[in-house]
């Protein structure tokens, strides 16, 4: 029998949930995911070749400066929103207050980016975007180690993999489709908003009692986000693994559109990143669930999380030395392989490492900055490489180095098999 509802919002959970409660926290996720990647994909990228030649820049330095600047905030909301909501004690749980409004206002901040005339009002409407929808979504992810005992979460990891390269397909077809960059806003918003509500209004959320929060200060506040690497190792080499895994995977993704218009000549590029981000999903579902069942029916996390950067790293090199369209379609079919692998169990190794169940929110979002500093760091590395050091060549093979060095540093943590 299944349950999706501990006695202790901090007890350690050992029912298993059920398939209701995951595919609606699935759908959420996916949905947080449409309302990041339509713009990352295909609509920033309109709206920086649009203004670039009023701005006196180029098309790939605007649209570096604007996701490095969300990317920013992106750093600091998803620990602070994590920690926020660890302390919540309201009438709904600790996480749904934070889910339903990230992600009412990220609905907002969408429609507001649609309205951008230029630089700085771009950049100020990415970063809003940034700021609610972390808020919604360092909820979501929370939950997992709230309500999924450990040996079940290989396995909703799988499903959360899959529905967020779902939403990464959705929000690129959504983009696409809308008929307009106004239109693929709108679309974005919606189903955004629209996605988190079955789980919200479906599966209640335990309550933190009174008793249980940490009396509050400021000093504690803000130095509970440090957790020392000697103190916690495997933390922070889990850490490191996936921001190595994710800073390769930003470098690839950030001039994709570009890439396949400058480089591959591919006819309509906008359609080729439609095409090949559906590819990546097809076989990114092929191995996501699976990969995370098999993981948790063996006990061990490492050698899936190894072989899976392993193979990644493989495929962006590939990229670089095989710059074609035919050589496009391989390259994110062996991508999707690898990430789906990663996506499921890199998240359940995450939750292993976890210090504290009081903290589960704040230490998740930390742990989550290593997918949004790379978002910064990509640019910095990119624009570069790209203008002055060899171009989509290079730019794809460092991408392929980093991405080993994280592949090789997971057999580090020493806590976890």
């Amino acid at each position: 029998m299944t349950t999706t509802q501990p006695v202790d919002a901090l007890a350690e959970p050992v029912a298993r949930v059920g398939g209701g409660w995951t595919a609606t926290l699935a759908l959420a996720n996916a949905a947080i995911w449409v309302g990041w990647y339509g713009p990352l994909q295909i609509l920033l990228a309109s709206q920086a070749e649009h203004f670039a030649p009023g701005a006196g820049m180029s098309k790939e330095t605007m649209l570096a400066w604007v996701t490095g600047a969300g990317a920013v905030v992106s750093l600091v909301a998803t620990p602070l929103f994590g920690a926020l909501s660890d302390r919540t004690t309201s009438r709904w749980g600790r996480r749904t207050p934070w889910i339903v409004a990230g992600a009412a206002s990220g609905a907002v901040a969408l429609l507001l980016l649609a309205g951008a005339g230029g630089l700085w009002t771009m950049a100020a409407g990415w970063c809003l975007v940034q700021l609610t929808l972390n808020a919604s979504w360092a909820a979501v992810t929370a939950a997992v180690p709230d309500r999924v005992p450990r040996l079940q979460r290989g396995a909703v990891g799988g499903w959360l993999g899959a529905a967020q390269i779902l939403g990464v397909v959705g929000g690129t077809g959504l983009a696409t489709l809308g008929g307009g960059v106004g239109a693929g806003y709108a679309a974005c918003a919606v189903f955004t908003l629209a996605g988190v509500l079955p789980y919200v209004l479906g599966h209640p959320d335990p309550r933190l009692a009174v008793a249980d929060r940490p009396v509050w200060s400021w000093r504690g506040f803000l130095a509970g986000f440090w957790l020392s690497p000697r103190r916690h190792p495997d933390f922070a080499w889990a850490w490191l693994t996936r921001f190595l895994v994710n800073l390769s995977n930003g470098i690839g993704l950030l001039y994709l559109l570009f890439y396949l218009r400058d480089r591959v000549r591919y006819h309509d590029p906008e359609q080729g990143v439609l095409i090949l981000t559906a590819v990546n999903a097809v076989m990114l579902l092929a191995t996501v669930v699976v990969a995370g069942v098999w993981s948790d029916r063996v006990g061990r996390r490492k050698p899936f999380v190894y072989w899976s950067g392993l193979l990644m790293a493989v495929a962006t090199a590939l990229i670089a030395v095989w710059p074609t369209w035919p050589g496009a379609i391989v390259a994110s079919a062996l991508l999707g392989l690898g990430f789906g692998v990663f996506a499921s169990v890199d998240f359940a190794l995450m939750t292993d490492v976890l210090p504290k169940a009081r903290d589960r929110g704040k230490d998740l979002g930390v742990i989550n900055i290593a997918n949004s500093l790379p978002q910064v760091v990509a640019p910095v590395i990119a624009a570069p490489i790209v203008t002055y050091l060899g171009g989509y060549r290079t730019l794809y093979l460092v991408a392929a180095v980093i991405g080993l060095a994280g592949a090789v540093f997971v057999g580090r943590i020493r806590g976890v098999e």
